[in-house]
């Protein structure tokens, strides 16, 4: 467990958490606006996709609620499996509270104690401008642009970037 600037601590996910993580991924899966996701996955498939065995996730727990959750993963198998991707959801009443920056610097830690080398993200929406410039706060690099990857619900298709930063 750990502590830092956005309060609460840092834990592995028990079963007890599972509705309190549908109740962070719910609404920023309907938005469909930052995850690949299809937007009408129930919540069966959401957690079982989000707690999937191939990941290691833990959640923030701050003034009695789940702040966020995270996971990390090997990015691709076999030979690419010293890269790690993870993934990031702040629940919508601890937005602004620098939860997704800790989430993201503990998924390093988490990472490196994994074996991992380097992280790389594989989708980032371009039009999610905050998550944008926290991830090149945070060290990553845009290494690739897919015109077009994504089928904002309000923008239309917009451009995903593939970012990446040695851990």
């Amino acid at each position: 467990m750990a502590t830092g600037e956005a309060g609460g601590i840092i834990r592995p996910v028990t079963p007890a958490d599972h509705d309190a993580i549908w109740a962070i991924l719910e609404p920023v899966l309907r938005a469909g606006e930052t995850l690949a996701v299809d937007r009408a996955i129930s919540r069966e498939d959401a957690l079982a996709l989000w707690l999937s065995p191939d990941r290691t996730v833990r959640v923030v727990e701050g003034d009695g609620t789940l702040l966020g959750t995270f996971y990390v993963r090997a990015n691709q198998p076999g030979g690419s499996n010293h890269v790690a991707n993870a993934g990031y959801v702040t629940a919508g009443h601890a937005t602004g509270r620098g939860v997704a920056r800790r989430m993201c610097a503990a998924s390093f830690d988490l990472a490196r104690d994994l074996g991992f080398s380097a992280m790389q993200y594989n989708f980032v929406v371009s039009s999610n401008s905050r998550a944008v410039a926290l991830w090149q706060a945070m060290g990553f690099a845009i290494v690739g642009r897919v015109p077009d990857a994504f089928a904002h619900p309000t923008l239309g298709l917009v451009d995903t970037f593939v970012m990446h930063r040695y851990l």
